[in-house]
């Protein structure tokens, strides 16, 4: 059940950007969108919770081995993923594909901005690390560590629909994964993807 859900996330997020390209832009400005994203993934939370049977030991949902090494974790894939990215973008040279973020700041619209940042920020890391490290990961972790870890980061990449972002967020997906499987929680998973989320509404419209 849950693979046919990430299937469905997948070809949803590959064919939503074929039949309509990238967002606007503007779109982080708008109200509607934190509402739209708040009911988008509130419905996808629910499915993910009836799949686990409501089970925390599934999702995840218990304290890290250590919390003491849960941060020093964080704060060394944090540096890993921000240059892993960077190395990547050099090469590359992706750009905005997700094409989510504006290109430049609008202080009229600083309220609707800011209320999507914290939809983007808390609800959303939420929801995708107890579906992906959380739910996923239990799953497959029967058929190996490793084969979990890149498992859940390459379907966690392919769910946003991107080509040229894909390793990028594969990489990411693969790390927050192997985060859960050293400390046997979703919550220090939650952190780093929430502090990645920030970093990128930041940087979007201060550079």
């Amino acid at each position: 059940m849950w693979l046919a859900l990430v299937a469905v996330l997948v070809a949803i997020g590959y064919g939503t950007r074929a039949a309509e390209g990238k967002p606007d832009p503007q779109v982080l400005y708008e109200w509607s969108t934190a509402v739209g994203t708040l009911v988008q993934e509130g419905i996808l939370l629910l499915l993910v919770l009836a799949i686990a049977g409501f089970s925390t030991r599934l999702l995840a949902l218990q304290e890290p081995y250590s919390r003491r090494r849960a941060a020093l974790l964080i704060v060394m894939c944090f540096i890993v993923v921000i240059v892993f990215e960077a190395v990547y973008a050099h090469i590359v040279h992706v750009g905005n594909e997700q094409g989510l973020t504006p290109k430049r700041w609008e202080p009229h619209h600083a309220a609707a901005y800011v209320a999507n940042a914290i939809v983007i920020c808390t609800w959303v890391p939420f929801v995708e690390e107890l579906t992906y490290r959380g739910l996923g990961y239990s799953l497959l972790e029967r058929f190996g560590r490793w084969p979990a870890i890149i498992a859940v980061g390459l379907l966690f990449g392919l769910a946003h629909g991107l080509v040229e972002s894909l390793p990028v967020l594969a990489f990411f997906g693969g790390v927050l994964a192997w985060i859960r499987s050293r400390t046997g929680s979703v919550y220090p998973g939650m952190i780093l993807h929430s502090l990645f989320n920030l970093l990128a509404l930041v940087l979007a419209v201060t550079l």
